[in-house]
């Protein structure tokens, strides 16, 4: 990354998060403005709750602001696309103010640059980390629905309390509660999976693949590159979309692969590794950074 884009990902994802009162707050003004008055309270604690979580974890960058923003700024979106359905006179510059504004803070948390500036600063003394692309199975439908069921249940439920709808507003409440606590763990898993450079050597980190992280020390690094299509090295992409990696040893490792859920009560064998596979999210920073390391790279 350069400079500018080091920059512009630590900042630009809170100073337009810090915009939103001014460049979307109208909007929400017009759709809130003929609903009664413990509707518009509600709604109105309910964004600036979420204006005030969005903005500290923008703000503080670690593998868990990453989590946060990556739940809250898309949520804008839906809720900027909510104020625009119900503006009493129909959407207009306001409303497609609002929804580019937040449209633009929804790319920005989803993008790798971001990922790479927010997950590097929970890291520990001199060491880099590289997120890893999404399983593939997990991208393509169960993370989308994850989100949408808490996002969702979040903002119905306490408007249809506000509402008087007491038994739909409470079951639904009830519902995010859970929702929300399982799904932002669930989703946290995804932001905790990287590679590592630290000055012993790398080291993998995948809980989706690996039940416990591999460290390959320098002077067993054999190279690291791009994959062949039919490379014989182990799949630990999960499935990933995207370019894979592969990482060469001198000597074979061994590794404890996590094991689909219905086989979680039977014991697990270590498999022995010469080499691997991976889906770094920038690939092209992985290999730049093993050659500033000064690791073989092919």
């Amino acid at each position: 990354m350069t400079p500018t884009s080091r920059a512009v990902s630590r900042w630009a994802p809170a100073l337009i998060w810090l915009s939103l009162p001014l460049t979307a707050g109208t909007s929400f003004a017009h759709a809130l403005d003929q609903r009664s008055a413990p509707v518009t309270l509600t709604a109105a604690i309910g964004l600036w709750s979420i204006w005030v979580i969005g903005l500290i974890a923008a703000l503080a960058p670690s593998s868990v602001s990453l989590t946060t923003i990556r739940i809250v700024m898309p949520a804008s979106v839906v809720a900027a696309a909510w104020a625009a359905l119900l503006a009493p006179n129909g959407a207009d510059l306001a409303e497609s103010f609002a929804l580019g504004v937040t449209s633009m803070c929804a790319v920005l948390s989803l993008s790798a640059p971001v990922g790479y500036t927010f997950i590097n600063g929970s890291s520990y003394g001199d060491e880099r980390r590289f997120p890893l692309r999404p399983p593939g199975p997990v991208v393509l439908g169960p993370l989308e629905l994850v989100w949408v069921a808490m996002v969702a249940s979040f903002l119905a439920g306490p408007l249809l309390l506000a509402a008087k709808q007491w038994i739909p507003g409470a079951i639904i409440t009830v519902l995010a509660v859970g929702l929300c606590v399982a799904g932002a763990r669930a989703l946290h898993q995804l932001s905790k999976r990287w590679l590592v450079f630290v000055p012993a050597g790398l080291v993998l980190v995948d809980r989706t693949t690996l039940l416990d992280a591999l460290l390959v020390q320098r002077h067993v690094v054999s190279s690291i590159g791009v994959a062949e299509e039919d490379s014989a090295a182990t799949d630990l992409s999960a499935g990933a979309i995207g370019l894979q990696v592969e990482l060469r040893l001198s000597t074979t490792d061994s590794i404890i692969p996590t094991p689909a859920r219905r086989d979680r009560h039977k014991m697990i064998e270590p498999i022995d590794v010469d080499a691997v596979r991976f889906t770094p999210s920038r690939p092209g920073w992985v290999l730049d950074a093993a050659k500033e390391r000064r690791l073989t790279v092919d």
